[in-house]
């Protein structure tokens, strides 16, 4: 069975970090040091939001300053939906874009305004992910960067990024845990840094928490004192919420450096100013923060370290300047975190050194070294990986896990069970991915039948299970019987895109400057 293997293109290599609210590309310049490219408006991030003005697709600042004025021909926090097969976005005209193509928009944005600046074409990239994303999302979100005519080298968890990023010069070391809060998204990581040496320990997430949810709470706040000094329910309307939601995500940042604010919010011929103070944010907000706290402390337990010997927290994630995420983790560790680097930047300049990298494994003699000695990275499985089996004492239906979580990548583990009765003729594979034994708590993500010999009950079958280092999924099944492989394949999602899909997608991408 042969693993997916990203060839190198023809022309020049970037990491990117695609966001849920920005997103930005960079690479490792003439001095070995990896820098974020700046987009067409010169800035170094680009909103992650698409407006179809008709059919037309604009990405970026212009499609974010679009979304009061039209917010039904806007999409934005798409990464939320990744690997989704129920989520289409209509234009107006009525086409349906995926999550994986509205994706593909803001890396080909990315992708024409690398090659503006760099004067060459940019063919290579690796782009990161949330550690907590599953195969689903993981897969579309190589299908979205092969539409943008990306050759997707590597697929890099986010968090294991920000601490190459951090790490690289030497000037961190020991036992690390990465706390990355970005728009949407949240993840923690622990590792151990030595030398050049990035070994992933534990992991851990939430998909669905970000800056996104704590600007939701600050809405609801604004909007109920809205509607108590006289006003109209902003929530019914989508250009009133649109508005909401910036001057809700502008209150945020500015209450993170001052201890109060003062919203003005207008609506129709009704405007009024509300006052909203930094304790009464973080009350609203201090079951969000909770939530970080038990995943922090649950992926340290699973470490198998004190807290006395974890040496450096790293922020990474826009939402990290917060200062109520700030005191929850020096609370814990009883040391402040570091947030010497830009929390922004430092995820995309990992892609970018693991671009990099690649590009020295393939040719060694060529190009910029950015280190010496090189960093070797060796992350881990995000999600158990197993399969429904029967119980051979009580014949119920259980989830055994073979690849468990945190395992080390590459992984491979194998599951030997029986034919459930004599000379049944086929055997049905059920992969899953999830921590628990009980089936309805975990997800099945492939369910497969092959033919097999006719052989008496608990004839030996042999599943073997495979993640490579993207996390993507293989599967062996063996008739142990006669020692002959009965059926192999790549795991794809139900709703995942085929070939043919891909490529004409593709040649659609072709034609669009977003």
């Amino acid at each position: 069975m042969e693993m997916r293997r990203a060839v190198r293109g023809g022309g020049l290599a970037v990491g990117i970090d695609l966001g849920t609210t920005f997103s930005a590309v960079a690479r490792v310049n003439a001095l070995g040091k990896p820098e974020l490219i700046p987009n067409r408006e010169c800035e170094k991030l680009t909103p992650s939001v698409v407006y179809f003005a008709g059919e037309t697709p604009v990405v970026g600042t212009m499609a974010k300053r679009s979304v009061q004025a039209s917010p039904l021909d806007v999409v934005e926090f798409v990464k939320r939906s990744m690997g989704d097969p129920s989520w289409r976005f209509e234009t107006e005209a009525g086409t349906q874009y995926r999550p994986e193509e509205i994706s593909a928009l803001i890396l080909k944005r990315l992708k024409v305004d690398a090659e503006r600046v760099l004067g060459d074409e940019v063919t290579d990239a690796v782009i990161t992910v949330p550690a907590y994303f599953d195969d689903a999302p993981r897969r579309a979100t190589i299908d979205a960067g092969t539409i943008a005519g990306l050759n997707v080298r590597r697929i890099l968890n986010e968090p294991t990024a920000a601490a190459l990023a951090y790490g690289l010069d030497g000037s961190v070391s020991g036992n690390v845990v990465v706390y990355d809060l970005g728009g949407g998204t949240f993840d923690v990581t622990v590792l151990t840094i030595a030398g050049g040496d990035f070994r992933v320990l534990a992991t851990h997430g939430d998909r669905n928490l970000g800056g996104f949810d704590f600007d939701n709470e600050l809405m609801r706040l604004l909007n109920a004192r809205f509607m108590a000094a006289g006003g109209p329910d902003l929530l019914d309307d989508p250009a009133w919420e649109a508005a909401l939601r910036e001057k809700a995500e502008l209150a945020k940042r500015t209450l993170s450096s001052s201890p109060s604010t003062q919203v003005t919010v207008a609506a129709g011929t009704f405007t009024t100013t509300l006052p909203v103070t930094r304790a009464e944010f973080e009350d609203l907000c201090s079951a969000l923060v909770s939530r970080t706290r038990d995943s922090v402390e649950q992926v340290v337990e699973e470490a198998g370290l004190p807290w006395r010997q974890v040496d450096r927290i790293l922020l990474a994630g826009g939402s990290t300047r917060m200062p109520m995420v700030r005191q929850m983790l020096e609370q814990l560790a009883g040391h402040p975190p570091d947030w010497s680097q830009n929390p922004d930047d430092l995820i995309a300049q990992g892609a970018a050194i693991q671009a990099h990298l690649l590009d020295q494994e393939a040719n060694p003699a060529a190009g910029i070294r950015i280190s010496n000695p090189r960093p070797k990275i060796r992350d881990v499985t995000s999600h158990g990986l197993g399969q429904l089996v029967r119980d051979g004492r009580t014949k119920e239906l259980i989830n055994s896990v073979i690849v468990p979580r945190n395992t080390a990548l590459p992984a491979a583990g194998d599951d030997v069970t029986g034919t459930l009765r004599d000379f049944q003729e086929t055997v049905r594979v059920r992969i899953t991915q999830g921590d628990s034994t009980v089936p309805e708590e975990v997800r099945i993500i492939a369910d497969r039948r092959f033919p097999i010999r006719r052989r008496p009950e608990n004839s030996p079958l042999k599943v073997t299970l495979r993640y490579d280092v993207d996390q993507v999924i293989y599967t062996t099944v063996t008739d142990l019987t006669s020692e002959t492989e009965i059926g192999t394949f790549e795991i794809h999602s139900a709703d995942a895109m085929d070939l043919s899909q891909r490529e004409e997608l593709s040649a659609k991408m072709r034609a669009i400057d977003p």
